[in-house]
């Protein structure tokens, strides 16, 4: 996050956006052995208001907006992808 804010805040003047997309829980094969876990994998689903780990495609929609001319005036944001993670 201060890395994200520090770089925009340099790099602005020169017209270059600088944000950061902060996923939550993914299912990737890092993950795997925790998944497969179910006490820990409960608790985990437990925390995230979706219900489920999310996927690499949950992850497009934040890419294509930051790489848009509709993100034009968005800089220096971390954009979560979480299920809604942070709100429990």
């Amino acid at each position: 996050v201060g890395l994200t804010k520090a770089m925009c805040d340099e790099l602005a003047e020169f017209n270059i956006q600088v944000n950061a997309i902060a996923p939550g829980y993914f299912a990737t094969p890092l993950t795997e052995m925790t998944r497969a876990d179910k006490t820990r994998n409960a608790e985990i689903l437990a925390h995230i208001p979706a219900n489920r780990w999310g996927y690499t495609a949950d992850l497009m929609g934040a890419l294509v907006f930051l790489s848009s001319a509709a993100s034009d005036y968005v800089n220096g944001t971390v954009l979560t992808v979480d299920g809604g993670y942070l709100v429990r």
